[in-house]
């Protein structure tokens, strides 16, 4: 078999998985779950490096694979996806698919340079706590936590939706150094879109879109 099979890459692998899993899921109504599987790949990519790096004995061939494979794993999973999740959230429109034609082009074009980086030995930061531009899979975050802001306020979601994703994907392609978030940092952003996606499986499973419904629900029972 052609490939890498070791624990290496096992997370990357099952961050496609997933993400593959949240477009059947955009594409067939279930949005909310959808943007469960966008989050878990975000939390898996959070780690399959360090993983990767626990291995002493990769060699030159399996760590340009797994450089391959991370971006080309990225580009469905925080990249296509959430595209597909925001036609079905109301991108639809000629406008709406344009802006997100243009989002995923830059998430490509990110990562194409990343690897090109990679390759050559070009710098692909700005020192060891900076990246330059906005990573991709900041998108794991931004998008479940502004649909959870956006239960809140629906009209303004439906207007913002499309300006968060334009913004988003100038920002990967714009040159300026974007901080490294901490150990500790990274697992508070963790612990705090898995209370968002929490949140919005709440709302799925109780079959409400606000919390206000779930008041109106108590009131009403009693």
């Amino acid at each position: 078999m052609i490939g890498v099979f070791d624990y290496t890459v096992i997370l990357t692998y099952m961050s496609l998985i997933t993400s593959v899993c949240g477009i059947f899921c955009a594409c067939s109504g279930h949005i909310r779950w959808a943007l469960a599987c966008l989050a878990m790949s975000g939390l898996m990519d959070a780690f399959d490096g360090k993983i990767a790096r626990t291995k002493k004995d990769r060699t030159d061939l399996e760590k340009a694979f797994g450089v391959q494979l991370d971006s080309l794993c990225d580009i469905v999973c925080f990249g296509v996806l959430p595209a597909v999740i925001c036609y079905f959230l109301g991108m639809h429109t000629l406008a709406g698919m344009a802006i997100l034609a243009l989002y995923v082009l830059a998430g490509l074009i990110r990562l194409a340079w990343f690897n090109v980086t990679a390759e050559t030995g070009a710098p692909r930061s700005d020192g060891k706590k900076y990246y330059q531009g906005m990573p991709i899979t900041s998108i794991a975050a931004i998008l479940p936590v502004f649909y959870a802001v956006g239960t809140l306020a629906p009209g303004v979601f439906l207007v913002g939706l499309p300006v968060i994703m334009l913004a988003t994907a100038v920002l990967f392609v714009l040159r300026f150094r974007f901080r490294k978030p901490s150990n500790k940092e990274l697992m508070l952003l963790i612990g705090f879109v898995a209370l968002v996606i929490l949140y919005i499986l709440a709302c799925h499973l109780w079959g409400v879109d606000t919390p206000w419904h779930w008041v109106l629900r108590l009131v009403r029972r009693k």
